[in-house]
């Protein structure tokens, strides 16, 4: 079949795309407070190779048709909530303490800013590689 570069580009844009709204919802949701520890947990995208990554693996070095990437699971962190000394908020314990979710504001804007340089950069491949397809044409019509 062949190596499809538009196809890899397109999987790799909507795994970025996917990413991109996963972090945006856990900045969105920085501040939001819970009760008991059972409020917003920030969550996580996995990605991984088309077809699983035991048949990548299988395949070796002779992975001669590369097929994209693509969504593996959405996962919640595990990691601890952040309490906040907050009595008169509405959703503070009988300690007078509110929970938060503990979500690192730089870490996100610095994924956040990855997310989009890779997105980005599968934009510029994609257009490459429908250029190169534009002027195979070309030739071929010579």
């Amino acid at each position: 079949m062949g190596v499809d570069p538009i196809a890899i580009s397109r999987s790799a844009l909507d795994v970025e795309w996917q990413r991109l709204g996963v972090i945006s919802m856990n900045l969105a949701n920085e501040n939001t407070a819970g009760i008991g520890g059972r409020g917003y947990r920030p969550v996580s995208l996995i990605s991984g190779p088309s077809g699983g990554f035991t048949a990548a693996m299988a395949q070796g070095s002779d992975m001669s048709e590369p097929r994209g990437v693509q969504v593996v699971a959405i996962e919640a962190r595990a990691s601890p909530v952040r309490r906040v000394y907050d009595p008169s908020h509405p959703s503070a314990d009988s300690g007078g303490f509110v929970d938060y979710p503990n979500i690192d504001h730089a870490e996100e804007m610095i994924s956040l800013m990855r997310t989009s340089r890779a997105y980005e950069s599968n934009l510029t491949a994609l257009s490459l590689a429908q250029q190169m397809a534009m002027r195979a044409l070309d030739i071929g019509r010579r």
